[in-house]
């Protein structure tokens, strides 16, 4: 359950793209009206937390005066720099030289934030002839955990990972735990005397093997979906991913267990046979049952974005 990555913010960006940029403008039109309204520009600022940097450009491409920082943590490092920078080879300042309509920057990565951004730059009116241009950079991520309506959960994020975490560190102690009594049993069985009169005695070890593999699987497999990747809860294909994960971790350790159950029916044990047959056919079962649910919900997620691509088109 990381923060957003920069490829899924970039397919967010594309999929909204029409949207982030009316959001954009109209913002873009408020922060140039509370320019001289302190209380109003605070206002502004504390309702779009996305809202990264502000500067102005003359028509040569110069910046007048320093940044004007919306975020906090940026006023010490980039509050007091910027006056006096060439910005006249940005693709973006020699599109808005050329026309008055607003322009937008791609998808890029900032020198000053580091973050993934978009950059809007406008034509203001001045107090002389020249034409200058307001710029407002925005952090993308958060841009569209801002308009997805993620920003809550955003910020929980660093909580969860920590309760996920805590969960995967249990299990991980329970393998060590499970991985303790094979090695034990490995040991009583190789001194041990009476192997030949309980021959049913290395199936115990294989079966702490089985679990410890299983609950090791469930561990990773959470500590992957939930605190190293990205998870976009918007998106069918994450969930789908979960849980054809999950249930992939049972179907392997149900089918080791059917295995170990036909060989101690094999080995005498004839009550085992109707059990390890039970269990072979929920495998089989299992099996069906995921490979359906992973059909259709590609399929679903196919016409899903088949139609989302039309809305954008049109």
């Amino acid at each position: 359950m990381a923060r957003m990555s920069y490829l899924s913010a970039i397919e967010r960006y594309e999929e909204q793209q029409q949207l982030i940029h009316e959001l954009l403008l109209s913002i873009l039109a408020s922060v140039q009206a509370s320019l001289t309204n302190k209380q109003a520009y605070q206002q502004l600022v504390n309702q779009y937390p996305f809202l990264e940097l502000q500067y102005c450009l003359n028509e040569q491409g110069i910046q007048q005066g320093d940044n004007v920082c919306f975020k906090r943590q940026y006023s010490k490092k980039l509050g007091h720099i910027g006056a006096g920078q060439d910005l006249s080879a940005r693709p973006y300042f020699l599109l808005a030289s050329s026309t008055p309509v607003p322009d937008f920057t791609s998808p890029y990565i900032s020198t000053a934030t580091k973050h993934l951004c978009i950059s809007v730059i406008k034509t203001i009116p001045s107090g002389n002839d020249e034409q200058q241009f307001l710029v407002i950079d925005v952090c993308l991520t958060e841009l569209i955990e801002f308009i997805m309506g993620d920003t809550k959960r955003a910020r929980m994020t660093p909580y969860f990972k920590v309760g996920y975490g805590l969960i995967v560190a249990c299990l991980f102690c329970l393998v060590f735990y499970l991985l303790y009594k094979v090695f034990a049993g490995m040991v009583d069985l190789v001194i041990s005397e009476d192997t030949q009169s309980d021959p049913l005695k290395p199936f115990t070890i294989i079966i702490f093997v089985t679990l410890a593999l299983a609950i090791f699987d469930l561990g990773k497999t959470i500590l992957e979906e939930e605190i190293l990747m990205h998870k976009d809860i918007f998106r069918h294909s994450s969930t789908r991913r979960t849980i054809t994960r999950f249930i992939s971790t049972i179907l392997i350790a149900v089918s080791i267990e059917a295995l170990l159950t036909m060989f101690k029916a094999a080995l005498g044990q004839t009550e085992y046979v109707i059990p390890a047959v039970l269990m072979m056919f929920a495998v089989v079962g299992l099996l069906i049952a995921l490979a359906i649910y992973v059909y259709l919900g590609a399929k679903a997620e196919d016409v899903l974005t088949q139609v989302q691509r039309l809305k954008v088109k049109h």
